[in-house]
């Protein structure tokens, strides 16, 4: 049986509901647009050098705007960024996360995205918004603006890159070796312009933390868009942040003819190790380097049940790397607080950042030294990413994260596990 994909259904709904082919050309209704302290400032000199920034059309497409890269700001030139962007913000009744709200990808994970929606940002790591059921993608500063003031924007419909996910995760396994084990096997082009779609058995047991870290890497393959259905498990987690709505029944799926099928519980804890998110391997292949500095936050793995995990395995512990803890938002650094969660990091040997991207664009808070290793949970390690070109940087889940810092060597968290 062809599966149906979502990708084109949506693209096909938000431009007059005309059947959609992949490859082919539409003009699409937008229905969010974001905007971060790194392509705000481009895609407001855009604005103003055109003319177009009272051009905004009153029913536009809802558009946020967040401090996440610079935050708080780290010098002059981020600091008056800051300000423009609070002034447009104002100018057109934008959603405003200032400083300390998050990382952008997690925030308008908590209720503001909703299943069946098309969204654009002006971040590639737009398309972790997929794991909500919607066509979600980056795009650049000037495509942003023109998104903003219009409400459209031109696709190119990309063809449907269908995986199947069986079976349950085993011990110490998680949604980031899921998703570091599909780079491996896709590569950095295995899924240019593709949406990849996932359906299967497994996602009856797979949360949406796992969902949205899996969304969020694909696009290290070349995906323009990494969609999961509508299903009990993502209208639980929306119901649980006080969305109640009624979507399309033409949001789910059910299994059926696939590219390719990945059991779960054959895999093992893995590591992207230097200079790509695709050069991946197992991390028993990698035991044993030593560690100087742990990272375990970012769109990718500051979540809190990413936080969590990694607590639980350093509850009674003291790390030998230094380590940085950074919530992806306030909301989850209130629930660490709730759940004693931070005492443990704190007793550990942690620092805990502001919630934010952190060292993860390399911009401040934690950037590594020449020549060091880092284990990092977010989502790019090439050089000079988080540091200068010769520090190497090892991308790995909370679990492989937390143990390595305990060990100050790269290590199985299974070895840990009690």
């Amino acid at each position: 049986m062809l599966l149906r994909s979502l990708a084109l259904s949506i693209l096909s709904s938000h431009s007059g509901d005309r059947r959609v082919e992949p490859g082919d050309l539409v003009v699409a209704r937008v229905d969010a647009v974001l905007l971060n302290d790194v392509t705000g400032p481009l895609a407001l000199d855009v604005l103003e050098e055109t003319g177009a920034l009272e051009a905004r059309r009153d029913r536009g497409p809802r558009v946020y705007v967040v401090f996440d890269h610079y935050a708080p700001a780290h010098n002059w030139d981020a600091a008056k960024n800051h300000r423009r962007l609070r002034s447009l913000s104002r100018i057109w009744g934008a959603r405003l996360y200032d400083v300390g709200a998050g990382v952008a990808h997690q925030l308008l994970a908590e209720g503001e995205v909703r299943p069946g929606e098309l969204v654009v940002g002006a971040d590639s790591h737009t398309i972790t918004y997929g794991a909500l059921a919607s066509f979600a993608t980056g795009v650049g500063s000037s495509e942003a603006a023109y998104a903003a003031v219009t409400g459209e924007l031109w696709f190119r419909a990309p063809e449907p890159l269908f995986v199947e996910l069986r079976g349950s995760f085993g011990p110490a396994v998680c949604g980031k070796d899921l998703a570091l084990y599909l780079l491996g096997l896709l590569g950095p082009e295995g899924a240019l312009y593709r949406s990849i779609e996932f359906f299967g058995d497994s996602l009856r047991e797979m949360k949406m933390h796992d969902r949205l870290t899996v969304s969020n890497m694909m696009v290290e393959a070349g995906a323009k868009t990494a969609m999961f259905p509508l299903d009990e498990e993502l209208m639980r987690y929306l119901r649980e942040l006080g969305v109640h709505e009624e979507w399309s029944a033409e949001l789910r799926f059910e299994g059926g003819s696939r590219d390719i099928s990945v059991e779960l519980g054959e895999l093992a804890p893995m590591v992207a190790a230097p200079p790509s998110p695709t050069n991946v391997k197992p991390v028993e292949e990698l035991e044993g380097i030593e560690v100087d500095y742990v990272f375990i936050g970012s769109c990718t793995n500051g979540r809190f049940e990413d936080l969590a995990a990694a607590a639980r395995l350093l509850k009674g512990r003291r790390v030998r790397a230094r380590l940085l803890v950074i919530p992806a938002s306030a909301r989850t650094l209130s629930l660490l607080s709730k759940e004693g969660l931070l005492d443990i990091f704190l007793g550990a040997g942690a620092v805990i950042g502001v919630p934010g991207c952190g060292p993860c664009f390399g911009a401040h808070m934690g950037v590594a030294s020449e020549g060091e290793v880092v284990i990092s949970t977010a989502n790019r390690n090439f050089p000079g990413r988080m540091g200068p070109p010769s520090a190497r940087v090892y991308l790995a889940s909370p679990l492989t994260a937390a143990a390595s810092a305990v060990e100050g060597r790269l290590v199985d968290p299974r070895r840990l596990l009690r």
